[in-house]
């Protein structure tokens, strides 16, 4: 920003973002920092190859002031987009009421007493801003199927989930049938080993109970044995009294 007494200008480089066969503008805001009015006048090095729209005119008080400055189209680029085109920029205190129509050439002549500021402006080519690389899409034959990645490099949801329908069509089937196999195994194991456990259990079962009965009937013999032997002591006696 330029620091004068009467205008305060910005930017002080013209910035054009070149493009062969294109016209380029770009803008300069004049800020009037006085009580007075201000005229002013643009001049440049190569008027051919620029238009300034105003190129003269009057910023009123502490107010402010839009000039556009536009680049022809241009058929070849600039070795090393380097430029040497300059502008000048004068401006000079006004009376009061005064209009744009009635600046003259004479207000600006240091020549005839005329308090005159100047800013000299350069101007700067810029290279425009490079395209994003495109992404490839759809896929190579044999390959796997890709779905299309997001600005910040996520997978959208239709193309994940094609993915994942996908993957599991080619590697799950296999590993499915395995693991179905398995399982099938492991359940008949495991129910041949519960008949035998059941068969083992029925065994024990009919053992049990037989040593059980046996167990009884020895017990009424000797009972009855008992009673017999009991009976024959009873009678001895009784035939001695």
């Amino acid at each position: 920003m330029s620091t004068g007494d009467l205008l305060s200008i910005e930017p002080l480089e013209l910035k054009f973002i070149f493009e062969l066969k294109k016209q380029i503008s770009c803008s300069l805001q004049l800020s009037n920092k006085t009580d007075s009015y201000v005229a002013f006048k643009v001049k440049t090095t190569n008027p051919k190859k620029y238009c300034v729209r105003p190129n003269t005119g009057i910023v009123l008080p502490r107010s402010t002031c839009d000039v556009i400055v536009t680049m022809q189209a241009q058929k070849e680029a600039p070795a090393d987009m380097q430029c040497k085109d300059k502008f000048l920029l004068q401006s000079v205190r006004v009376e009061d009421g005064i209009a744009a129509k009635d600046i003259t050439a004479e207000m600006f002549n240091k020549e005839a007493g005329h308090v005159v500021e100047e800013c000299k402006l350069r101007v700067l080519y810029v290279s425009p801003p490079q395209p994003p690389s495109p992404v490839p899409e759809g896929s190579e034959e044999g390959s796997s199927p890709r779905g299309s990645v997001s600005d910040n490099g996520n997978i959208s949801g239709a193309d994940s989930a094609a993915v994942t329908r996908a993957f599991a069509e080619r590697h799950d089937g296999p590993e499915k049938s395995v693991e179905a196999k398995a399982l099938i195994s492991r359940l008949t194991d495991e129910k041949n080993n519960a008949i035998q456990q059941n068969n083992k259990l029925r065994q024990e079962l009919d053992m049990l109970r037989r040593e059980s009965s046996k167990s009884r009937g020895g017990v009424s013999m000797v009972i009855v044995i008992l009673i017999g032997l009991l009976g024959i002591i009873i009678g001895y006696l009784m035939k001695k009294t």
